[in-house]
């Protein structure tokens, strides 16, 4: 995985090939991005399953509750068929987006 940090959050872009392979290794690296706000960016992976994107909900859940955005940046995943509980967009600047947005909710008490 390819880690790159700024003021405001932490890009991090899987080298694996399987989703699966990358999530076991971001599962036993996180306790580095624990208070951190997280993009993962798998735009550069195609054909991203539903079951896959799941993997990272109890992640998200966790930031949420931390007080830090989890975003997954990935194509051609609709969102309706996720939770609620989960940021996935189709691109990295969407993705930022999202990072203001709950900034501005946290701001406001939400």
């Amino acid at each position: 995985m390819v880690v790159t940090k700024t003021e405001t959050y932490t890009r991090i872009k899987p080298m694996q090939n399987s989703v699966v392979e990358f999530f076991a290794e971001f599962k036993d690296r996180h306790k580095e991005f624990v208070n951190e706000h997280i993009i993962i960016d798998f735009s550069d992976k195609i054909n991203i399953e539903i079951k896959e994107i799941l993997l990272f909900l109890k992640l998200s859940v966790q930031h949420r509750k931390n007080g830090t955005s989890f975003v997954l940046v990935c194509e051609g995943i609709s969102i309706d068929d996720l939770p609620d509980e989960l940021n996935v967009v189709p691109t990295f600047d969407e993705a930022l987006d999202i990072l203001e947005m709950d900034a501005i909710e946290r701001d406001l008490g939400f």
